[in-house]
């Protein structure tokens, strides 16, 4: 008998189909509810062809409040702007909730506005949230109810940037280029997303005002980085899955390329789903499919003395940079091992 009961509501989507394939094979937690507004009353496999004959369990179309009746936790796989009308009525049950949307990680609502094009419904709530970096809030998420799930991009580019804000390295501005697969556009293809101008092109969408924007340098200043400023180009590649990175940074000339790789050894060490590879920098490959990350760098020349440095990031957008990482909150707010149902390393090539 499995320990805890699950629901997953807003679970159509290549997020949503994320976290019901990893909560399936969960040791310790029973998918027991899956809702959504689309495929009513039909299989999982009718959205996720993958979990053909894996389950019985169907699409349901429930109010917030009775999703969550008698679950343990229930996480989100719904759109930005619509988290924010649920989890009011999430609130009013015993349920823990792990959120996948950007409603409620940013704790400025006036951010929220800018970024997101509508003001926010229950700015009351945000402080009841906290931020599910694990790497960086891993005991606050531990005695939390309510997660705010990362972003795919800013997952990528704070793991990145983490060890030199700690050590109060980073400040000033960081630019930073990162490409991603089309997954993490949604299942619903649009003008700019859909197959035809994704395979074999490169083009930049969002150019420095995407939404993970402030999200990133709230984090970062959180974990010590100073008068911060980000220019933040993404790029859509044509890619299913994965996100890499590369963000180009000016620390201290007096901090040397052998302390630098002591800081990120020193911090990662210890963080199950962290990499720092030690002879080659990361690639997507090498996490697709998985809830890894890979971080890695190159140092530059000195100039005016700051020390110039490349650090490159890279993630699953729908396993670390989404539902996986979705999934490791999940454990931490229930005391399980972080690592339960996501151990898997993915597939290579």
């Amino acid at each position: 008998m499995k320990q805890f009961k699950a629901a997953v509501i807003g679970g159509s989507g290549y997020g949503g189909g994320e976290m019901i394939r990893r909560l399936l094979q969960h040791p310790e937690v029973q998918l027991s509810r899956v809702s959504s507004l689309d495929y009513v009353g039909e299989p999982l496999s009718a959205a996720h062809p993958n979990l053909e004959s894996v389950s019985e369990l169907r699409f349901e179309e429930l109010p917030p409040e009775q999703a969550a009746a008698g679950m343990d936790v229930v996480l989100l796989g719904l759109p930005h702007k619509v988290s924010a009308e649920v989890v009011p009525k999430l609130l009013t049950t015993k349920a823990k909730i792990v959120d996948m949307s950007g409603d409620f990680r940013l704790q400025d609502p006036d951010a929220y506005e800018k970024y997101y094009g509508k003001k926010h419904p229950c700015p009351e709530l945000l402080p009841r949230f906290v931020y599910g970096l694990p790497e960086l809030n891993k005991k606050a998420i531990q005695a939390s109810r309510c997660v705010a799930s990362p972003g795919c991009f800013a997952t990528t580019i704070e793991l990145a940037l983490l060890p030199l804000a700690k050590r109060g390295w980073l400040s000033g501005r960081v630019e930073t280029v990162a490409m991603t697969g089309s997954s993490g556009s949604g299942v619903v293809a649009s003008a700019g997303t859909h197959h035809p101008v994704r395979y074999n092109n490169i083009k930049t969408y969002k150019t420095l005002n995407h939404q993970h924007t402030p999200e990133i340098l709230e984090t970062l200043a959180n974990a010590g980085a100073k008068n911060l400023s980000l220019a933040f180009v993404p790029v859509s590649a044509p890619l299913s899955r994965g996100i890499f990175a590369s963000s180009f940074v000016a620390v201290p000339e007096s901090v040397s390329e052998a302390a630098l790789a002591a800081a990120y050894a020193e911090d990662y060490a210890d963080e199950p789903f962290v990499r720092v590879p030690r002879k080659r920098l990361p690639e997507v490959v090498a996490v697709a499919g998985s809830n890894f990350a890979e971080v890695g760098l190159v140092c530059g020349a000195v100039e005016n003395g700051l020390r110039l440095v490349t650090v490159f990031s890279a993630t699953d957008n729908l396993v670390k940079g989404g539902a996986g990482q979705a999934i490791q909150n999940m454990n931490l707010v229930l005391g399980l091992p972080e690592a339960s149902g996501l151990e898997d390393p993915g597939s290579y090539p």
